[in-house]
C-alpha cells in the first residue's frame, strides 16, 4: 500500500532491542518506517552512521539504540562513549542538516540518587558511573547541536524482549528457592510498550516542541518490591507453580562494579502538562506484560 507523500519517513535505530521492537510496532502507523538493528547500522562507526542518515534522508529519527551494559561499561568506557554519547551527537547534527526531528532515550542514571524527592528535568545531573556519564554526554551533544529534538529520560525498562530485571527474576525464580534482592533503591519499572506508545503519540503531534522530558511509569517501588510483584503475578497467571522466598538486602550487601542511584524516581509532570500524557502505574504494565507472556 502506497503511503501519502506527506507522511514522514522515520528512521528507527536499535529496532532489535527491547524498546526498539515495541517502537517498530507502534511507529508504523505514522508513516514510512525504516528500521535498523545493530547488525544493519553500527552506531559506533561514525562514518557509516552519517552516510546511512544522509542516504535515507528521514524526517524523523528515533534513536532506541544504546550501550546498556551498566557494569561492563566500567571496563569498556570507549564503547559506551561511542554509542551513548558520540552517536547521538552525530544523529543530532544530521537531523539539523536535514531539518528532521530527533527522538532520543536517556536514563535516570544521569542522577546520583541523593535527592530525597523525584528528580525534575531542571535538576543537575551527577552520574555515578561510566554508563550514566555517557548517557548524559549524549544529552548534552544533542542539546548543543541546535537540532529539533525530544529527549525522554526513563527508568527500569522491562518487556518480553531483550535482557531486563523481570526476565532475570523469572529465570532465577525457576532455578532457586530463595533470592536476595536490593530493597534500598527506589524507582518505577516502565513497560516498553507503554513507553513506545506514548512516544508515538507525542511524535505524531503536529506541534512537537524541542526539549527534555521525563517519561516513565507512575508509582514507585524497590527492586525487592518489584521482584515480589513479579513472582506474585507470575504465580497468579500460572507461569510459575512455586515461587521463591525473596529476602530484602541493602545495596552494600550486593556490591557491583557500577554504583546505582538510591533514588531513581523521575517527576513526569512536565510531560503530562505539555502533552497530556502520563504512563500507567508500574503494576499495570507488569500485569499486562506478564499476561502477554502466557501466549
Amino acid at each position: 500500500m502506497n503511503q501519502p507523500k506527506h507522511w514522514p519517513r522515520i528512521l528507527l535505530t536499535g529496532s532489535g532491542g527491547q524498546l526498539g521492537r515495541e517502537l517498530k510496532r507502534s511507529l508504523a502507523c505514522l508513516g514510512e518506517l525504516i528500521t535498523c538493528d545493530h547488525r544493519q547500522l553500527d552506531l559506533a562507526n561514525a562514518d557509516a552512521l552519517r552516510n546511512a542518515v544522509r542516504t535515507m534522508a528521514p524526517t524523523v529519527i528515533v534513536n532506541a539504540a544504546a550501550y546498556t551494559a551498566v557494569d561492563k561499561a566500567e571496563t569498556e568506557p570507549a564503547a559506551a562513549q561511542a554509542i551513548n554519547a558520540i552517536a547521538p551527537g552525530i544523529l543530532a547534527e544530521e537531523a539539523k542538516r536535514l531539518g528532521a526531528l530527533l527522538v532520543h532515550f536517556s536514563t535516570d542514571y544521569v542522577f546520583d540518587g541523593s535527592k530525597p524527592s523525584p528528580y525534575t528535568e531542571d535538576d543537575t545531573p551527577a552520574p555515578l558511573a561510566t554508563y550514566g556519564r555517557s548517557k548524559h554526554a549524549g544529552e548534552l551533544a544533542i542539546a548543543a547541536s541546535g537540532a529539533r529534538h525530544l529527549i525522554f529520560r526513563t527508568s527500569w525498562v522491562f518487556g518480553l524482549h531483550g535482557a531486563n530485571f523481570m526476565k532475570t527474576m523469572l529465570r532465577l525464580g525457576r532455578e532457586r528457592t530463595e533470592l536476595r534482592v536490593i530493597g534500598d533503591q527506589i524507582g518505577a519499572p516502565t513497560w516498553t510498550r507503554h513507553l513506545a506508545d506514548a512516544t508515538t503519540l507525542i511524535v505524531g503531534r503536529r506541534d512537537v516542541p524541542s526539549g527534555l522530558y521525563h517519561l516513565n511509569a507512575s508509582g514507585e517501588t524497590s527492586w525487592h518490591g518489584y521482584a515480589e510483584a513479579i513472582f506474585g503475578e507470575a504465580q497468579r497467571l500460572g507461569l510459575m507453580e512455586q515461587i521463591p522466598v525473596v529476602h530484602r538486602i541493602a545495596s552494600a550487601d550486593y556490591p557491583l562494579p557500577a554504583p546505582r542511584p538510591a533514588n531513581s524516581r523521575l517527576d513526569c509532570s512536565r510531560c503530562q502538562s505539555d502533552f497530556g500524557l502520563a504512563l500507567p502505574d508500574w503494576r499495570t504494565g507488569l500485569i499486562d506484560c506478564l499476561a502477554d507472556a502466557r501466549f
